[in-house]
């Protein structure tokens, strides 16, 4: 079934060299440079919504503004508000009202359960209060931010527990991290990230740059979802498939088809795309599939990312792309775009491969993407 679609989330944190945020005493431990508070200046103008946790309200007191007068111009000029919108979750709702972060900047928004929900609109808070239900829940914050109030990207500055539970939740798309040359040195201070089952395998490193005397590192997750609740690197992934479609030669009979498959650790093990290597009939699935030894142990737990639907009949090869997958043991596909009816009538490999147990999730907002190579069959 499809998916709603969720913001990007950028993580952003600075940590000394000892992995703490913050130090115990009264005042804020400032563990960035004046560069790289430029930085984050930065990336804060460049996103739709900033979110902390409620606790790092009462910690550290902040007023999350774009303090750059040129880069709030730049938002006003493209069409955005002055500020991002400022977000903060709590679960009981029991918030500073004279805090800076309700008296600075642009519309402020609480997340919080149904009982917190009571307890923040007491407090006659300048601010758009959504209760979620008894519980909080990520994913229905993120969705709701994006379908409601048209976040696109949500940059969130902390605490650690909420660092934790997205990368843990397979929600964080990207994380900024700046390591500081201090050490703490207090098993009291609070930590980036704490304990708990993550997401396996190792992050990608997409850049490090020392910023005067701390080092910027951006990471990507890269482990595929579980079950039918796609992860950031499901995204990532899927993208990738279909950027692997626009490279196909072009045909008058046959779609042009990206495809990855990946390790749940995140590791990729193949990737192909249809007609590769000269040959005129091959799949996408079959190309990438026929890379793996298979006896490999990782294909029964790995995902196979595919721009367009797997096929379930065809005429050049004896089986079709769904029954490899099967064959290969493969238990989980992420596609973009399902099958239409320009060459196979009724075309429904996703219906094929869930009827034998394989989990399908679908990722809408990528059939664009997929559809670009192949406007010339589709009109």
């Amino acid at each position: 079934m499809p998916h709603p679609y969720v913001p990007y989330v950028l993580l952003s944190a600075a940590v000394s060299l000892d992995g703490y945020l913050d130090d115990t005493g009264p005042d804020r431990l400032l563990l960035s440079s004046p560069a790289d508070f430029d930085r984050v200046d930065e990336v804060r103008a460049s996103v739709d919504a900033i979110l902390i946790g409620a606790g790092t309200i009462r910690a550290d007191n902040p007023r999350l503004l774009v303090n750059s007068p040129q880069r709030r111009a730049g938002r006003v000029a493209a069409g955005k508000p002055e500020y991002p919108l400022k977000v903060t979750v709590t679960a009981s709702g029991d918030l500073d009202p004279t805090a800076n972060f309700w008296h600075t900047g642009g519309d402020k928004l609480v997340y919080t359960t149904d009982k917190g929900a009571e307890r923040a609109r007491e407090l006659g808070l300048a601010a758009d209060v959504v209760a979620l239900g008894p519980d909080l829940d990520w994913r229905v914050l993120l969705e709701h931010l994006h379908a409601v109030r048209g976040v696109d990207r949500l940059m969130v500055e902390g605490g650690g527990t909420i660092h934790t539970q997205l990368l843990q939740q397979g929600l964080a798309d990207e994380l900024h991290l700046v390591l500081s040359p201090l050490f703490v040195g207090d098993d009291k201070a609070p930590r980036l990230f704490g304990p708990g089952t993550y997401q396996p395998g190792r992050l990608r490193l997409v850049e490090t740059r020392p910023i005067e005397d701390v080092v910027l590192m951006r990471y990507e997750p890269t482990a595929p979802g579980t079950g039918d609740l796609p992860s950031a690197a499901d995204h990532h992934w899927l993208a990738l498939a279909c950027d692997l479609a626009a490279d196909c030669p072009p045909s008058e009979t046959a779609f042009s088809v990206g495809a990855v498959v990946v390790a749940d650790d995140g590791t990729e093990l193949s990737r192909g795309h249809s007609r590769e290597a000269g040959d005129p009939v091959v799949h996408a699935e079959e190309a990438a599939l026929a890379k793996i030894d298979p006896q490999d142990p990782r294909l029964p737990t790995a995902t196979v990312y595919t721009s367009l639907e797997p096929c379930t009949h065809r005429a050049s090869r004896p089986k079709p792309c769904a029954q490899l997958i099967l064959d290969a043991g493969v238990r989980r596909v992420v596609t973009a775009w399902r099958e239409p009816d320009t060459f196979v009538e009724g075309a429904d490999g996703s219906g094929a491969l869930a009827a034998r147990g394989v989990t399908v999730v679908v990722l809408p907002e990528y059939e664009e993407r997929a559809k670009a190579p192949n406007s010339h069959l589709t009109g």
